[in-house]
């Protein structure tokens, strides 16, 4: 038996999982979003993979905030060069109504949990779609300069003091698409959380979030890549912006910045993997073995390891400790935790899935004007 074929075994995977001949493909592509991100994933999840699998290489892309249009792409020219993708779980949505990505069966392709709970019950409501291999929770909040808060004023713990320039003046930093934005602003121009997506559903709630986001228009800065909003904040160059608590976390301790976190309405998202639909049997048996292993109980909890995202799995929250390098304990750190979800928005996966396409194009549109 070769080294290959035999990991299969060592890690329990069903025989349904290896291709035709019994071999897996010795190279993959894995895409993701680069950064501290990135690097959690390598540490957890690849190291680890590629030290139990003698010969197989992988490649990374950095290329998720395109995943839908360059799948699209690949699919047309008939030439899909990625394996394993990590994705939002909108994004997710779409591509496997798309049929551009595998349906997945937890319990028959995804590791049970330690003591033989089912993946799909140890994954729960966090399994989202028939396409998608949840990995983590994590949050878009807002950070803000401790040190640029006025004089004789408390630091910001609202989500409307994004809105409130008089008393917190200085510019933001805002994310360059719809998502996030108009659900805060509608919040903040009185709509009743319950309510906001019925509300966004139509075109004057989207109006009314678009005109509610003009009032600080002029004070932002929008940006694209996760990274963007820590270096304005370190640079001085915004008082508060939005991006993923990871990214903040980064930045606070492990870097020492005069930074503070603003949990209230942070929004919970999930991100996972989905494998593209049209790989060969060889590298569909790979990319099915990765992330069997990769999504198992230790895997997801090890990642936590190296990122204050939340693992996906219920089996997965004990077994969260230290952080790698810095030695303090990681959990307070989650958004998952009591003290910091004690207002949370929660994001809707499928609204967004249907309702992108189209209020991205009126989003860009504004931008413009």
């Amino acid at each position: 038996m070769n080294k290959i074929v035999s990991a299969v075994s060592v890690l329990g995977l069903t025989a349904g999982m290896v291709s035709a001949d019994g071999h897996m493909a010795n190279d993959m592509t894995i895409v993701s979003w680069g950064g501290a991100y990135q690097d959690s994933q390598i540490n957890a999840y690849t190291n680890p993979y590629t030290e139990m699998n003698a010969g197989v290489t992988v490649t990374w892309d950095e290329s998720s905030a395109e995943a839908v249009a360059k799948l699209r792409a690949m699919n047309e020219a008939g030439n899909i060069t990625w394996d394993v993708v990590d994705v939002v779980a909108a994004d997710a949505l779409r591509l496997c109504d798309e049929g551009l990505a595998m349906e997945i069966d937890a319990d028959e392709q995804l590791a049970p949990a330690p003591d033989g709970t089912s993946a799909e019950d140890d994954f729960g409501d966090l399994l989202v779609g028939d396409c998608f291999i949840p990995q983590i929770v994590y949050s878009t909040t807002f950070g803000y300069r401790t040190d640029m808060v006025p004089a004789g004023t408390e630091a910001p713990n609202d989500i409307c003091d994004v809105f409130d320039l008089a008393t917190y003046p200085g510019m933001r930093a805002l994310e360059k698409r719809p998502i996030n934005n108009v659900e805060w602003a509608l919040l903040c121009d009185g709509v009743a959380k319950d309510d906001v997506y019925d509300v966004l559903a139509t075109e004057e709630g989207q109006e009314q979030a678009l005109a509610k986001l003009g009032t600080i228009k002029d004070s932002v800065i929008w940006w694209s890549a996760g990274a963007d909003t820590p270096q304005l904040l370190a640079d001085g160059e915004v008082f508060m912006g939005s991006t993923y608590n990871g990214r903040l976390f980064a930045a606070i301790e492990e870097q020492g910045q005069p930074i503070g976190m603003m949990w209230d309405a942070q929004v919970f998202d999930l991100d996972g993997w989905i494998i593209p639909e049209g790989l060969s049997d060889e590298r569909k048996a790979r990319a099915l073995d990765f992330v069997y292993f990769g999504t198992d109980t230790q895997r997801l909890a090890d990642q936590a390891k190296y990122i204050s995202y939340g693992p996906a799995r219920l089996s997965s929250a004990p077994l969260v400790g230290q952080h790698a390098t810095l030695g303090i304990d990681m959990a307070q750190h989650m958004p998952t935790d009591p003290a910091n979800a004690a207002n949370t928005f929660l994001y809707n996966y499928e609204f967004w899935a249907d309702y992108r396409d189209d209020i991205d194009a009126k989003f860009q549109a504004w931008l413009a004007q």
